[in-house]
């Protein structure tokens, strides 16, 4: 490791001699070797999780490793190149406005690809208060604006849960900050090292990034080595508390929490009852529930004349989305908790509990514990309409662990009505990441939106950690990400044109394949990434013909 180490204090002064033009063509040769090692990649992670082939689910490893790769790649690239070129990452972005001053970047979709490939679905970016568009602008490029600018050496220690999680923190340290990175694989990510090697050995082989392998006393050894200059870890609370004591250098995190999906009461379908009950289960359950951005606790109105029937549908999804194993380390404790905790909840597949809590029960196990399982809790507010909203706000800032990402299901109705009342209650939320009719998940995904904790996190308070993440364009001074997605999937969507005239509420596709209820996810998870690698559209065209039967 000292080794190690010391051959990254080389690659620093390395970087720092590179123009931004050869930075782009090590991005290009790293993207090249992830083209290679796509199958490979899904593979080896899929099986890890006990996904044997065949499995309906195997897709989330699709899409949650080498196509978050690919895609940020290509987003990198897309930054480095305008730079070089003397421009900003900016020029052709739009720009717009929300409550309290701010600037709001519009990060996708950029280009008709993605509105194709992603149809209703957006990406924005709120600037703390007080950027301008100019400001903007002018910032955006982070540490590749002083490229000659050596960062030192970074740790960083990867997520255990994620594949693509590691991979995407070390091109963040690179790119954003000029540091050389150390990464430390997670043991449970230990079978994904030979794929890490060779989609990385464009930064392996100069010297700007190393790995090794081990546990907490290696991650021990390496925080506290007097060589480093910076710390970034994914992970628990207790990890970082673990860390912070016996730190002597600046550290960033991601660290999770407890995330609310916030149900709005509305005039709902019988269609929309069950298809936001599948959309809060694949919340719950994508990756067996181990995943920081896991939807954890529903609010959900007591006076909405409909509870009990979503409440069926809930059940239901529940019970009958597809079966997994719980594989990550100490999840059987979680769920052991859980179940103390709450003796009456509802079993259902035969390993997940449904806590259904009424109005003024005790919510705090469920409200204050990140389970990291697959355990989801319903909790009853009073109120309708704005009322109700701004209820669940002030809940969820006030009463739920955690200031990571937090997700809101509105018919599209409701929300005409609530107008800018709407924007001042997403204002008011104080998460990292907040997604409208969608899931957080989607704003981990698009590389050009940020992700990380809801600003003002310190090392002696930090429920979701500090600073973010992704950013491929490398925003400086950021708030947070607003995901909008479509309440109804195609068909059903064009209700949404005709009642509102919104064309931001419509979508010319089926039901999203990451929804753990998509039959179809795996094939078409697999053939979306492909697409990102080599750009076949007759190919494409045969997956997006396997979409519609989701």
């Amino acid at each position: 490791m000292d080794a190690a180490i010391a051959d990254l204090g080389t690659g620093s002064r390395t970087w720092s001699l590179l123009t931004l033009g050869q930075r782009r063509t090590v991005i290009r040769r790293i993207r090249a070797a992830v083209v290679g090692l796509v199958e490979e990649w899904a593979d080896v992670a899929a099986t890890s999780k006990g996904l044997e082939p065949g499995h309906p689910l195997r897709g989330e490893e699709w899409l949650s490793g080498p196509y978050a790769a690919l895609v940020a790649l290509d987003a990198y690239a897309d930054t480095l190149g305008a730079l070089a070129r003397g421009a900003s990452p900016l020029d052709g972005v739009k720009f717009g406005a929300a409550p309290g001053g701010r600037t709001v970047v519009h990060t996708s979709p950029l280009n008709g690809t993605d509105a194709l490939l992603l149809s209703g679905f957006t990406t924005e970016v709120w600037l703390e208060p007080g950027v301008s568009p100019q400001r903007a602008r002018d910032s955006a490029g982070l540490g590749q604006r002083t490229p000659s600018t050596a960062g030192g050496v970074g740790i960083v220690l990867g997520a255990g849960n994620v594949s693509s999680i590691p991979f995407l923190d070390v091109l963040y340290e690179l790119l954003a900050f000029n540091r050389t990175v150390l990464l430390k694989v997670n043991p449970t990510q230990d079978a994904l090292v030979p794929v890490f090697e060779r989609a990385l050995a464009p930064l392996i082989e100069p010297g700007f990034l190393r790995i090794v392998t081990g546990g907490g006393d290696v991650g021990a050894y390496l925080t506290r080595h007097p060589s480093i200059d910076h710390v970034h870890v994914t992970g628990s609370e207790a990890t970082f508390r673990a860390i912070v004591p016996e730190l002597a250098v600046p550290i960033s995190a991601e660290l999770g929490g407890v995330s609310p999906i916030i149900v709005v009461p509305g005039p709902w379908s019988d269609a929309d009852l069950r298809y936001q009950a599948e959309h809060i289960v694949t919340m719950r359950l994508q990756n067996s529930g181990h995943n920081c951005i896991a939807g954890q606790v529903v609010l959900v109105s007591a006076d909405w004349p409909q509870r009990e029937a979503f409440l069926r549908e809930l059940r239901a999804a529940y019970e009958r989305a597809p079966q997994r194993p719980i594989w990550y380390p100490n999840s059987e404790k979680s769920m052991a908790r859980a179940r103390e905790a709450y003796p009456d909840a509802t079993v259902c597949a035969g390993t997940r509990l449904l806590v259904e809590l009424d109005e003024g029960a005790d919510a705090t196990a469920v409200e204050s514990t990140e389970y990291f399982a697959p355990v989801l809790g319903v909790v009853s507010l009073p109120g309708r309409g704005r009322a109700f909203l701004d209820a669940a706000v002030d809940h969820a800032n006030e009463k739920l662990h955690g200031a990571l990402g937090a997700n809101i299901l509105i018919e599209p109705r409701v929300h005409a009505a609530l107008g800018m009342d709407f924007e001042r209650a997403l204002e008011r939320l104080r998460y990292g990441t907040i997604a409208v009719n969608a899931w957080t998940a989607f704003g981990f995904l698009t590389p050009t939106a940020t992700w990380g904790a809801f600003p003002g996190g310190t090392v002696d308070d930090a429920p979701s950690g500090i600073g973010v993440v992704h950013n491929a364009l490398l925003l400086d001074r950021v708030e947070r990400t607003i995901v909008r997605g479509p309440f109804r999937p195609f068909p059903r969507s064009i209700i949404s044109l005709l009642d509102t005239r919104r064309l931001t509420h419509g979508s010319v596709l089926p039901k999203p394949p990451w929804f753990v209820t998509a039959r179809t996810g795996a094939a078409v998870c697999e053939g979306f990434t492909r697409f990102r690698a080599d750009g076949n559209w007759p190919r494409m065209a045969v997956t997006l013909v396997k979409a519609f039967g989701a």
